[in-house]
């Protein structure tokens, strides 16, 4: 039993691991490097496709005892780059109604750093009630809400020509959920905040090379 329950965990590992090296990889880039949005996007991209690559290339070495030539293991590479590509733009486009508070929110999706965005629709394939509350933010949005204005909030497009944070709803789902939730976020290199402003929500930001400090 317990040789079967660690081949599921190791077969977990490998499954996940191609996403943990996407979106925990593109963070790397952009924190180290400095590099823009999507060039650190790109960075992941990389490191998840050379993962899937090798994996490839074991089951094929498994299957016919050979590694293949040159230009097959190119060919098996481009795949690999190509299969990671098709999975990050739905993601990075498009965010379904029903992830969105409102439409206004839905709106402000694409106002997410491209890296953001990877994390919340990655997390989406999990969870599919995952609902954002708000994205986007301007100094006179806090005065409405009651709130004093936060200077270094990094709801606020940052030169990066992105907002850097987002809310997201805790509020009727389970404890229990609401820190795998967490949790999922912290092991892919962003920040949380479980807080209470207007309402009780866990606030997930990416470091902000603008605001070092901010969240």
């Amino acid at each position: 039993m317990q040789t079967f329950l660690l081949q599921i965990a190791k077969l977990l590992f490998l499954l996940l691991l191609p996403f943990v090296a996407l979106i925990r990889g593109s963070v790397f880039f952009h924190e180290q490097y400095h590099l823009n949005g999507w060039m650190a996007l790109l960075g992941g991209v990389g490191v998840s496709a050379m993962i899937i690559f090798i994996y490839m290339v074991y089951w094929q070495g498994s299957m016919a005892g050979k590694l293949g030539t040159a230009r097959s293991l190119r060919r098996r590479y481009w795949l690999s780059v190509s299969l990671v590509l098709v999975y990050c733009f739905p993601g990075l486009l498009y965010l379904s109604a029903t992830n969105a508070k409102h439409e206004e929110v839905r709106s402000e999706y694409h106002s997410l750093h491209p890296i953001l965005r990877l994390g919340i629709s990655t997390l989406v394939f999990l969870d599919q009630d995952l609902l954002l509350t708000d994205a986007n933010r301007f100094p006179d949005d806090y005065r409405r809400m009651g709130l004093a204005t936060k200077s270094h909030s990094l709801h606020y497009r940052q030169r990066s020509g992105f907002a850097h944070a987002v809310d997201i709803r805790t509020i009727g789902h389970h404890e229990l959920r609401n820190r795998l939730v967490e949790t999922y976020f912290r092991i892919m290199g962003f920040r949380t905040l479980r807080h209470v402003g207007t309402a009780d929500h866990l606030h997930v930001s990416l470091m902000s090379h603008d605001r070092p400090g901010g969240i």
